[in-house]
């Protein structure tokens, strides 16, 4: 029962016609406090879902904010972990929620998030291993967040790196790993051979234009990319409902940049 249930979970957090998925992480308050475009939880969260988006990413005690009662559905994967800007350790990520905790909040699934080539490491893995574990024993899809950063690593965009990140992903257990876009279709293509799940991407800092997104979105799924987890880049747009449904138009719906763009205009 619990594999059924993990296959129901997983048509709720991606496209069951396409396999791919949107995600919006609205995650970031934790780790830098209250910043532009989560403010107000159930109208960002109103608008992703209007523009198509296929879940949102929560932490524990907004679930209740964010829950609009009405309108178009949308996935819940709740996050586990967390750290703060103002920690002398910001990458090492604790464990802050259970999975058993989130089925109790209605998650559709859990996230964890590690960095890899720090000080930090060896616990995120351990706790990785345990999220891992508790995952499967529910039946609860699991979204890890893999990036190197740390003491140990010089580019983490170098597409050595983040192979690595996206497999350490895939031999763990998770049956979705983000990782960051390597900058060319060509390198990510490499990523996305070396790990046998899903892969999606992450949006990354604010980006100066909606092209410069909307190309990273295309490049990642014609490498074969399963489709993207973007935050800032969506809920800190003017008009994210139109930016999601731009993106969306790429990840599910196979249309160019310049005919996604359109939604933008």
């Amino acid at each position: 029962m619990t594999i059924l249930g993990k296959r129901i979970r997983m048509e709720r957090i991606i496209n069951r016609n396409t396999g791919k998925t949107v995600i919006v992480p609205m995650d970031h308050g934790v780790s830098v406090g209250p910043i532009d475009g989560l403010l107000d939880m159930k109208g960002i969260i109103q608008k992703v879902a209007n523009g198509g988006a296929n879940a949102i990413v929560e932490h524990k005690g907004l679930v209740g904010e964010g829950h609009r009662g009405g309108g178009m559905d949308i996935g819940l994967i709740l996050h586990l972990s967390a750290s703060t800007s103002l920690s002398p350790y910001p990458n090492a990520k604790t464990l802050v929620c259970s999975v058993e905790e989130a089925l109790k909040l209605g998650a559709d699934a859990v996230s964890i998030h590690v960095n890899l080539g720090n000080g930090g490491e060896k616990e995120m893995l351990n706790d990785f291993g345990r999220v891992s574990y508790e995952a499967r024993t529910w039946g609860m899809p699991l979204l890890a967040m893999i990036y190197p950063r740390g003491e140990k690593i010089k580019d983490e965009y170098d597409v050595k790196v983040i192979k690595h990140a996206a497999r350490l992903g895939d031999e763990m257990g998770a049956d979705i790993v983000k990782v960051s876009y390597t900058g060319s279709m060509e390198t990510f293509k490499e990523v996305v051979a070396g790990c046998s799940v899903p892969v999606v991407i992450a949006g990354g800092e604010k980006m100066d234009s909606d092209m410069e997104i909307l190309e990273m979105v295309k490049g990642a799924i014609d490498a074969g990319g399963a489709g993207v987890s973007i935050g800032r880049n969506v809920f800190q747009h003017k008009d994210p409902e139109s930016m999601v449904r731009a993106i969306s138009g790429i990840v599910n719906e196979g249309m160019g940049v310049d005919e996604a763009i359109k939604f933008l205009q």
